[in-house]
């Protein structure tokens, strides 16, 4: 179907309604439950710059957040010493991904793949397939898989993540209550390293400072609580991930908006943290020729 003047792929299933932007970075632009928007996606958004656009879930790949050498934001160094220009979140978010949907199936889905090239071998020197798996299950759960293959023949170092928008007027935020496993918070500071963890609170409103910008570290805890829920009781509505099942283990859930006035509010899991690549926390390494996936669940329920 076209939507804002592009082409795009529309999933639906009993009321539930997804859009999703391949040539934007296999961007989710909607999900609509029910009638209720729960993904924001604002009505003028530059399709020509799409890592410019507040709205949708951006993927972040292969590095997310900021990395920096010496001091400089948006490079990252190899274990040999070379040095490589890669933007923050990566460059995922403004690829042209390949797309194959099943519109038909009783459950159905959109795959989309971006694989390495020119361009990205020149910031990533890392052959890849990397993968956005939509399913919607039922009326009110859509399954996201991130599935990334090493196509090369040494280990391909990487930490991919979610960057959901969810629609929130910001009035509504000190009402909205997200829930979380144990974890531990950190942020960064000003010269880009990670603050020393502090123990986090398993319940927030989402007015807090205190998780402006925060990375709530998941405790590995074997058997442990990987749920999230927010809870908004002004909608009738609560969100829920679920993280229990995901073959890589999902590493952290990052809360942030823009500012005072959005209305919308970020909750996104992460496979590592920001500058992982030089810090170690959460790097993951894919060995060649294996592929790695990270499944998580989203239901909305609304009262």
């Amino acid at each position: 179907m076209t939507f804002q003047g592009h082409d795009i792929i529309e999933l639906s299933l009993d009321g539930s309604h997804l859009r999703a932007a391949p040539q934007i970075g296999a961007r989710l632009l909607t999900w609509q439950v029910g009638g209720h928007d729960l993904i924001h996606w604002p009505a003028d958004a530059d399709w020509s710059h799409p890592a410019k656009v507040r709205g949708g879930n951006p993927l972040l790949f292969p590095f997310l957040g900021r990395h920096r050498v010496d001091g400089e934001i948006g490079k990252w160094r190899d274990h040999d010493g070379n040095v490589y220009a890669l933007p923050a979140h990566g460059f995922a978010r403004d690829s042209v991904f390949a797309v194959t949907a099943n519109t038909t199936s009783p459950k159905p889905s959109v795959t989309m793949t971006l694989t390495d090239s020119p361009a990205t071998r020149a910031v990533y020197p890392f052959a890849f397939s990397f993968s956005a798996v939509f399913t919607l299950l039922s009326a009110d759960t859509l399954e996201v898989s991130l599935v990334t293959e090493n196509r090369g023949d040494t280990p391909m170092p990487y930490y991919a993540g979610h960057h959901f928008y969810f629609v929130l007027p910001h009035d509504l935020r000190a009402g909205t209550t997200i829930d979380l496993p144990p974890t531990t918070r950190r942020f960064h500071q000003p010269d880009g390293a990670l603050s020393a963890p502090e123990p986090g609170e398993r319940r927030y409103t989402l007015d807090e400072a205190r998780i402006q910008d925060r990375f709530h570290v998941i405790d590995a805890v074997p058997n442990a609580d990987r749920t999230v829920s927010v809870r908004t009781p002004a909608l009738g509505r609560t969100i829920e991930f679920d993280l229990r099942d995901s073959p890589a283990p999902w590493y952290a859930v990052t809360t942030w908006t823009e500012n005072e006035q959005s209305d919308f509010f970020c909750v996104e899991p992460w496979l590592g943290l920001p500058d992982a690549i030089h810090n170690g926390t959460g790097l993951r390494w894919v060995a060649p020729g294996a592929t790695e996936t990270a499944t998580l669940r989203l239901t909305a329920r609304f009262d």
